[in-house]
């Protein structure tokens, strides 16, 4: 009974600890042409508060790089890395052993693609990301997204 009571304990405390990385960070995805069958794709988080969401290369091993994962597509080819777009922060942090590369409030990711015809289509995928502030970080969360392109 005392086993299944703290098991059922430490998955509350879980899921509310997952729950609260979605608070802390708003996602909007839109595109936008930019060329014949060429597309920018925008993952834009908006970070509340005292949050801030580490870089695609956040510098050291530790906390979790924003990663994008794009679900394969026979009409769609990536074109590079998405690309950051935002006031990157470097600070040294003894906890995590060297400078960690963060952004705080706003940052705007930047995924040009190419589309192998004018039909219309979708690009979707997830996105995963860790949160922190001064005192602590959350569990790693993933949003996914799906984004019109095309047509």
């Amino acid at each position: 009974m005392k086993v299944t009571l703290l098991s059922l304990f430490v998955m509350m405390i879980s899921a509310v600890s997952f729950a609260q990385s979605n608070t802390q960070v708003k996602w909007a995805f839109s595109s936008k042409k930019i060329a014949d069958k060429t597309y920018e794709l925008h993952a834009t988080a908006t970070v509340t508060g005292n949050w801030h969401i580490y870089s695609q290369n956040v510098g050291v091993d530790g906390p979790i790089a924003t990663s994008f994962t794009f679900t394969k597509n026979p009409l769609v080819a990536m074109d590079g890395t998405p690309k950051e777009n935002g006031k990157l922060i470097k600070k040294s942090e003894e906890v995590w052993g060297g400078e960690v590369r963060y952004y705080e409030n706003k940052v705007e990711f930047i995924q040009v693609v190419k589309t192998r015809s004018a039909a219309k289509t979708n690009v979707a995928g997830k996105v995963e990301y860790m949160v922190c502030n001064d005192e602590k970080c959350l569990p790693p969360s993933e949003t996914t997204f799906s984004v019109a392109i095309g047509g």
